[in-house]
C-alpha cells in the first residue's frame, strides 16, 4: 500500500498497544515504525533493475524483518524515554507496527515475501495500492483520537473502530473478488471466449467496485472488466494477442539470464514484443490503460526497455515510463465508469 495508509495502518495498531500508557507518543513511534519495511526503496540502486523489483517487499517485508528489528527499536526508544521497565511494551507496539505493514501488503497485486527466505510472494489482489475508501476514514479515526485523552474509553473506541473499518474492508475485497472470479466463465462466454486456461481477476486503480479480470489462453490475453454496479459488458473485452510475442525464456542476456526472474515477479502474466529497436516487457499484473484513457490507450502501465545489441543479446534495462499516458487519462469518464456503462 501506499506510504500514507501505512503511517495509519502502523499508528493504529500502535495506539490499539500502546495508547494508554504512551498517548501520542504511540502514535507517533508506530507511524514511523509503519513505514520502515519500504526503506528498501532507497536500495534499489545496488541491483539491476529486474532483481531491484524482487527486492522490494522481500526481507524487509518478511516476519523474520519484524522478529528482528522490533526489540532493537524496543530497546532504543524505552532509553530514549528512559523506561526500560516499558520494554515489553515497546515491543510489542514496534512488532505490531511493523508485521501489519507487509500483511496489508498482502492484499495487494504486488505481493509480499512474508514468509523469506523462501522465495515465492503471497499476494491475494483484493485492493488496489492506493485506495482512498480504505484510507481516509482510517485516517480520521486516528487524527481525532489524537485530540481525545488518552485514559479515555472513547479514544479507544475510535480508535478500534478504524481497526474494525479497516478490517472489514480487506474482507469485502476478498469477497467481491471470490464473488467475480466464481463468474469469469459465464463474462468470457458471453464475449465468445471459451478456451482460458487460467484467469486472475483483481481491483481497479482507486476502487474496490470496479475489477480486472485477466484470462490467458495458449494464443492470447484476454482483459476483461466488472462493475459491481452492472452486468458485465462484452464490448470492454481487450485481446492481447501472442502471435508476435517473443517467449520470456527465449530471451537472450548479455551476462546474466533474468529470464526466471522476470516470470517470477509477474507470475507468468507477462510478455515481451519488439518495439523499433528495442524489446519491451510489459507486465500485465499491473494493468493496461484503456478504462482510464476512455480507450483510447491500451498499453500496460508497466514494464521494462530491453536494449539489444546487434547480436540480439540484452545490454541494458530501464524501466518503462509511459509518459505519453498520463497526459490521457480521463478520470471523470473512469469514475462514471466504475458506476455505470
Amino acid at each position: 500500500m501506499d506510504s500514507l495508509t501505512q503511517i495509519v495502518l502502523g499508528a493504529s495498531v500502535a495506539e490499539a498497544v500502546a495508547g494508554r500508557k504512551f498517548g501520542n507518543k504511540a502514535i507517533l513511534w508506530g507511524a514511523i515504525a509503519g513505514t520502515i519495511p519500504d526503506l528498501d526503496v532507497f536500495f534499489r540502486f545496488l541491483y539491476h533493475p529486474i532483481e531491484a523489483s524482487l527486492v522490494h517487499r522481500g526481507i524487509t517485508h518478511s516476519l523474520l524483518f519484524a522478529i528482528c528489528v522490533s526489540p532493537i527499536l524496543a530497546h532504543f526508544v524505552s532509553k530514549l524515554y528512559k523506561s526500560q521497565n516499558e520494554y515489553k511494551t515497546w515491543l510489542y507496539l514496534f512488532f505490531g507496527a511493523i508485521v501489519t505493514h507487509p500483511i496489508l501488503d498482502m492484499f495487494t497485486n504486488y505481493g509480499t515475501q512474508f514468509l523469506w527466505p523462501f522465495h515465492f510472494r503471497i499476494s491475494f489482489n483484493t485492493i488496489f495500492v492506493m485506495d482512498p475508501l480504505y484510507t481516509l476514514p482510517f485516517l480520521i479515526c486516528v487524527l481525532i483520537s489524537m485530540f481525545i485523552g488518552r485514559n479515555t474509553r472513547l479514544r479507544r473506541r475510535i480508535n478500534y473502530f478504524g481497526l474494525g473499518y479497516s478490517s472489514l474492508y480487506l474482507i469485502w475485497g476478498i469477497v467481491i473478488k471470490l464473488f467475480i472470479l466464481s463468474n469469469t466463465e459465464s463474462y468470457f462466454k458471453e464475449a465468445g471466449i471459451v478456451n482460458t486456461n487460467r484467469v486472475m481477476v483483481k481491483p481497479m486503480p482507486l476502487t474496490s467496485f470496479y475489477w480486472n479480470i485477466i484470462g490467458e489462453s495458449e494464443n492470447e490475453f484476454v482483459l476483461g472488466y466488472k462493475s459491481i454496479f452492472y452486468s458485465f459488458d462484452k464490448n470492454d473485452v481487450q485481446i492481447i494477442s501472442k502471435r508476435n510475442h517473443i517467449p520470456i525464456n527465449k530471451l537472450k542476456w548479455k551476462g546474466q539470464n533474468y529470464s526466471n526472474d522476470l516470470r517470477l515477479f509477474c507470475n507468468d502474466y507477462g510478455f515481451v514484443t519488439k518495439k523499433d529497436s528495442s524489446l519491451y516487457f510489459f507486465d500485465l499484473r499491473f494493468g493496461v490503460s484503456t478504462m482510464l484513457t476512455d480507450k483510447k490507450n491500451r498499453d500496460p502501465f508497466f514494464g521494462y526497455i530491453l536494449e539489444t545489441n546487434k547480436a540480439g543479446e540484452i545490454v541494458k534495462t530501464t524501466p518503462y515510463r509511459p509518459s505519453k499516458l498520463w497526459s490521457e487519462v480521463d478520470f471523470d469518464n473512469y469514475v462514471k465508469r466504475i458506476f455505470h456503462k
